[in-house]
C-alpha cells in the first residue's frame, strides 16, 4: 500500500529510481489531489543559471546560492517561487501552501508578476525554480508502490538548505531506523 502523500511533505528518491530528471532526487509536495494528480518541485538542483540572468528585478530577495533550481522537467520555460515568511501574516504576492505538514507552515509561492518591492521586508527566504515535477491522478501512487520512491516529512529547513547537493542524504539521514542507512548507498549501486 502506497504511503500518504501530502502538501508539504517530501518525496525522496530510492537508489532504484534511475530516471535522470529525478536519480538522487528530493521534492518538496505542492499540490495533491487524488483525482487530479500531483504537483512538485525539486529542493536538491540549482542551476549554472544565476537568477541575475533570468528574473533580475528578483535577485536580491532569493537565499542563497543566487541561482535558479531545476525544479523538475515539466514545463522548464516557466518559473515558480517559494518564500517563506517570519510570522503568521501572508502579505501581497504571497500564497501560503495549504499544507498538512508544520514544518513548512510558513511556506508559500510567490507571485513572480508582482513588484518584489511589495514582498522586500516581509519575507525571509526565497527561491525560484524553473519547471516543476507533475503526475496524473494514480501516478505517484504507483511509483512509490514500485519502490521509487520514499514519502518523508519536511523539516524547515529543507526547502531553503544552503547545502542542496547534500539533501538527498541529509533527509535519509535524519530518517528512523533502517531507512537512514539508505543515505551510504554509492552513487552508483555496482560499487555496494
Amino acid at each position: 500500500m502506497a504511503e500518504a502523500i501530502y502538501v508539504g511533505g517530501l518525496l525522496v528518491a530510492t537508489p532504484l529510481l534511475d530516471d535522470p530528471n529525478f536519480r538522487r532526487g528530493v521534492v518538496l509536495i505542492l499540490e495533491h489531489d487524488e483525482d487530479g494528480g500531483t504537483l512538485g518541485v525539486m529542493l536538491n538542483r540549482p542551476s549554472e543559471v544565476t537568477v541575475t540572468q533570468v528574473l533580475p528585478s528578483w535577485d536580491s530577495l532569493v537565499s542563497g546560492p543566487p541561482v535558479l533550481f531545476e525544479g523538475g522537467p515539466v514545463q522548464t520555460d516557466s518559473a515558480l517561487a517559494l518564500a517563506s515568511v517570519p510570522s503568521g501574516q501572508e502579505p501581497l504576492g504571497w500564497r501560503r501552501l495549504h499544507a498538512g505538514s508544520s514544518a513548512v507552515s510558513k511556506l508559500g509561492t510567490v507571485d513572480l508578476d508582482a513588484p518584489p518591492e511589495i514582498l522586500a521586508g516581509e519575507i525571509t527566504q526565497m527561491r525560484i525554480f524553473a519547471g516543476y515535477a507533475g503526475w496524473t491522478a494514480g501516478q505517484l501512487e504507483s511509483e512509490i508502490r514500485e519502490g521509487s520512491w520514499y514519502v518523508v516529512e519536511a523539516e524547515p529547513g529543507d526547502t531553503f538548505d544552503s547545502r542542496p547537493a547534500n539533501l538527498w542524504r541529509s533527509v535519509l539521514r535524519r530518517q528512523p531506523g533502517e531507512l537512514a542507512f539508505v543515505a551510504t548507498c554509492p552513487d552508483d549501486p555496482k560499487l555496494n
